[in-house]
């Protein structure tokens, strides 16, 4: 691999992946939640009861891990699991009083992400950023056959 493909585009947007799951990490740590526990907290808290099974489309996860990140969520007390009454065969997740509490303390490291890393940057070159890595986001789901945006 020759040098200019460490400072290309895709190079840039896997650092500044990692530097943020980083940042995100280091920011909910205090509060012993992860960074996909607090995904699925952020959807319960913002949209209500949902299907267990619509989170692994949301976080683009496989069962198995969300399995054990609700399982997480519900042995701490911050996250419901009930059986669906109209299918029983799937389950429903639904934030608790001290869920809604934990996340009422909880900073947003997504914002935090957004000050720190983009701020003093113009709105038309992060418009830029966004149309350039979302086109080539479509392009690979394509390749790959998955249609759909990540």
């Amino acid at each position: 691999m020759d040098s200019a493909n460490f400072n290309s585009a895709g190079a840039w947007a896997k650092r500044f992946h990692f530097a943020a799951r980083s940042a995100i990490g280091a920011t909910l740590r205090p509060y012993d939640v992860g960074a996909t526990q607090w995904y699925v907290l952020w959807h319960l808290f913002h949209d209500g009861t949902l299907a267990q099974r619509d989170f692994l489309k949301l976080l683009h996860i496989e069962k198995p891990t969300l399995s054990a990140v609700v399982s997480t969520l519900v042995r701490k007390g911050l996250v419901e699991q009930k059986t669906d009454p109209e299918d029983h065969r799937q389950k429903l997740l639904s934030i608790t009083p001290a869920g809604r509490a934990l996340w009422e303390t909880l900073p947003n490291p997504i914002d935090i992400i957004r000050k720190t890393a983009f701020e003093g940057i113009a709105e038309e070159d992060l418009a830029t950023v966004v149309r350039v890595l979302s086109t080539g986001t479509e392009r690979l789901n394509g390749l790959l056959g998955k249609g759909n945006k990540s």
